[in-house]
Order: C-alpha cells, then sequence, then structure tokens
C-alpha cells in the first residue's frame, strides 16, 4: 500500500474500507495522463470486479502473450498486495502498449517531450479492450462449430445463423450507451432515426455553463438547410431538415469529455478552454429518448492541470465508499466532498487556477421501481 496508504489508514481510522488499498502509480515520464485514467478505471467498481472476475475464469499459461487486458489484470488484482516495483512494471506495460516508446529508455528526449492525452487513451484502453474480448469470442465459438458429413463430402455446420450477431462483452455492457440520430424532413416531415454506439460523449463548452447546459446543447435542434440540405428518400430530393442528437439507451456508466482543447484558427494551434463548466455531484440525464430521467452518482474525475493543450499535467479524483481521495502519480491523500468545486474551471479567462475538470465518471444509479 505504500506510505500515502498509510497515511490514509491513519486519517481514516476505524473508517478506512476493509479489504480496499490506495496505490499511486510512478510517472515514468510524461505518463500522468495515463495514471489518472487507471486510477479513474479501478474505482469504477462494476468495471474492475467484472475485470477480475473474467481473468479469474480465463487465466492463460504462464508462456502466453501478454496484451492490454492481461496487463490490466494484473494491476487490478496485484495493486492491493504486490510490490511497488511490480506495480510500477506492469503500469508502464500498459503504457507501452499505447505508445512503444515507453519501454525504451526514459532518457530519451522524444519519451521525456511526449505528453499524451487522458482521453485519447481513455479511447484507446477501452477499445483495444473489446478488440480482445471480440477476438477470443469468434474464437471460442468457432471451436464450437460442429463438423457433419453430407453427401458431398464433410462440410462445417455452424450452430450460428448466417447473419452474425454483434458481440457484447463486459466492457460494452458497462460503458456503452445508444444515440439516435433524428432527421425530420420539412417538406413531408417523415423522420429518419440512425442509432449508433458511444463508449463515452465529448460535449463542447461555454463559459460559466453546466454540464446539464452543455447536455442540452448536445441534443439541440439543428436545422439543415443551403448547401446542407437533407436527402429525402421520400421526396427523392434534397430537402431542408431538422435534426436532433438524443440518448436512445443510456449507459451503466457515463463517461463525459468536455472538449476543452480547441483549435483557434487566427492563432493556428490549439488552445486550452479554461470555462467554468459545473459539473454536479447527482447528475439527470434527460435528453433521452424515454420521458424518465436516468440518475447518475459521480465517482471520478481526471482532472488536466496547465495552461495549455501541448504542456502541462494530469491527476484524479475519485470517490471510494464515501470517501473522496486526490491521486497525483505516486501521491494519494484524502479531500474534502467540497474540494470537488474547485476543479470546475476559471470564471476568467485569465486565472491563476489552472486545474480543471476534463473527464467524468457517473454511474448511473438504480431506480427502486424499474429495476
Amino acid at each position: 500500500m505504500g506510505a500515502a496508504g498509510s497515511k490514509l489508514e491513519k486519517a481514516l481510522g476505524d473508517q478506512f474500507p476493509e479489504g480496499e488499498r490506495y496505490f499511486g502509480l510512478e510517472n515514468f515520464g510524461n505518463t500522468c495522463y495515463c495514471n489518472s485514467v487507471l486510477q479513474a478505471l479501478y474505482f469504477c467498481v462494476p468495471f474492475r470486479e467484472q475485470l477480475l472476475e473474467y481473468y479469474s475464469n480465463n487465466k492463460t499459461p504462464a508462456d502466453a502473450e501478454e496484451n492490454l487486458l492481461t496487463c490490466l489484470a494484473d494491476l487490478f488484482l496485484q495493486g492491493s498486495s504486490c510490490s511497488t516495483s511490480w506495480r510500477q512494471e506492469v503500469a508502464r506495460h500498459i503504457g507501452a502498449e499505447y505508445n512503444p516508446k515507453y519501454s525504451e529508455d526514459r532518457s530519451h528526449d522524444t519519451y521525456r517531450n511526449h505528453k499524451g492525452d487522458a482521453h485519447e487513451f481513455l479511447n484507446y484502453l477501452l477499445n483495444e479492450l473489446v478488440d480482445i474480448l471480440e477476438k477470443e469470442a469468434r474464437a471460442t465459438k468457432s471451436d464450437q462449430e460442429v463438423p457433419q458429413k453430407i453427401a458431398n463430402g464433410p462440410t462445417t455446420i455452424s450452430s450460428n445463423s448466417p447473419q452474425k450477431e454483434p458481440v457484447i462483452t463486459w466492457v460494452h455492457k458497462n460503458f456503452q450507451g445508444i444515440l439516435t440520430n433524428e432527421t425530420r424532413c420539412l417538406r413531408c416531415e417523415t423522420v429518419t432515426a440512425r442509432d449508433e454506439t458511444f463508449l463515452d460523449l465529448s460535449l463542447d463548452i461555454e463559459q460559466n455553463s453546466s454540464i446539464t447546459s452543455c447536455l442540452k446543447n448536445f441534443s439541440s435542434t439543428e436545422t439543415l438547410n443551403a448547401e446542407d440540405k437533407f436527402f429525402c428518400d421520400k421526396c427523392c430530393s434534397l430537402q431542408e431538415a431538422q435534426k436532433r442528437m438524443k440518448i436512445k439507451k443510456p449507459p451503466q456508466i457515463l463517461v463525459i469529455h468536455l472538449k476543452r482543447f480547441k483549435y483557434i484558427e487566427q492563432l493556428g494551434r490549439y488552445k486550452k478552454l479554461s470555462y467554468r463548466v459545473v459539473f454536479p455531484l447527482e447528475l439527470k440525464l434527460s435528453n433521452t429518448v424515454e420521458d424518465a430521467d436516468a440518475e447518475y452518482s459521480l465517482f471520478a474525475v481526471v482532472v488536466h492541470v496547465g495552461s495549455g493543450p501541448n504542456h502541462g499535467h494530469y491527476i484524479s479524483l475519485v470517490k471510494s465508499h464515501n470517501h473522496w481521495l486526490f491521486f497525483d502519480d505516486e501521491n494519494v491523500e484524502m479531500i474534502d466532498e467540497s474540494a470537488v468545486q474547485t476543479f470546475f474551471g476559471s470564471a476568467q479567462e485569465y486565472s491563476s487556477n489552472t486545474d480543471h475538470g476534463y473527464i467524468l465518471f457517473y454511474e448511473r444509479l438504480v431506480a427502486d421501481s424499474t429495476s
């Protein structure tokens, strides 16, 4: 657990959760973005439990090739009991999967100067886990195909239907939601709906706004006209239309990415938007297809520290057993719940506060009457 964990154990006393461990992760040179995301995922309890359950039921031989999934499971499984050096090695392997330069000499200039993006890393991590699980599922199905003999010789009859169904993994069950893109032709009033899945929502932000207002803007109606007219299949021609995006199926774990880095054409580069965006501890998701609001509770925040996109630092805040914790690489501290609001952003463009919430992790609350 380390010195940081020992301090927490003393601070919490009898309230220290039994069986839980809090440990930091070493920064190998600009790997803070990796560490902050790993801490947030570790304290996503349903994800952690299903990862460890999968790992215990699907242990590979000792000589099997490591992949991102086995490295992550090792980190989560051994985190509370293994040595600090082992945790560091596993975390470094995960970073190396994302960027091979991390496995090189840490004094290398390219390695030291590379600044990764926490949101890009999160997307990479989840999609890579999905790819691994889908390949394993398809391989298992292939092994279950039954060879049978027919008049023209042996063939293989699959128990699957001719049309391949998508593989739904436990990563999907945790993070995947469904958006529906509705387009209404203004001439014939026909509504065309197209569904698409998502693992996180990227929201445009405005100064002195809130997550609720950002979500409303995300689902606001857009008029398609002039060069952006919509081709209506019923009218068989380009027509003016209204388009909007709504959440058809909210996920169990809602990940919200605040688009704090915007390309400014006049500057010819990206600029960090330090806007103050209030994110509540309890969130009602109202822009859904169903009338009933989906309710969520905040359990982790990845924070970007710094004034620009190409430099800075990442830390994470997590909620564990009703206590809020602050993770800054290998350092772990307990903080008051009220401290979370200091990471909303800056009400003024130029401010000494550069610690801004970047990725928010919400867990869906189970409704008593509909569960």
